[in-house]
């Protein structure tokens, strides 16, 4: 794949009140390269469904999962349940790792022998248009 070079402004842009534009611009930015500290170890996938909405991770974004990081509580993972991918955030309660989803309806699921925690979601992507 070849990379997207995309011009990025070098002032920050407040989510809050307006501010004045400014023209400086910094050097191009590759969009992967940004997203993706480790290319070998990482995925790109795409979100289905809506478990993770609280965490602000909707149905169609895309999520970067890297491998080669190592899952500790409070991350958002992909495990494998049963054979089956999930995505939801690991936590311990009680003594125990859980995977946690953030929204209402769905249920938690204790990390025992039938799950696998896959890799852990480092980036999210995501257009409005």
């Amino acid at each position: 794949m070849v990379p997207l070079e995309v011009r990025i402004l070098l002032c920050r842009t407040p989510a809050g009140f307006p501010s004045p534009a400014q023209d400086d611009l910094e050097e191009p930015i590759d969009l992967g390269e940004w997203l993706i500290e480790q290319p070998a170890a990482s995925y790109v996938m795409r979100v289905d469904g809506h478990s993770m909405t609280g965490a602000g991770i909707t149905d169609g974004d895309l999520i970067v999962v890297s491998r080669a990081k190592t899952p500790r509580p409070g991350h958002i993972v992909v495990a494998l349940v049963h054979g089956d991918r999930t995505l939801k955030r690991l936590k311990r309660m009680d003594g125990r790792l859980w995977l946690v989803p953030e929204a209402e309806g769905y249920p938690h699921t204790v990390v025992d022998e039938y799950v696998e925690i896959w890799g852990v979601v480092v980036g999210l992507a995501r257009r409005y248009v």
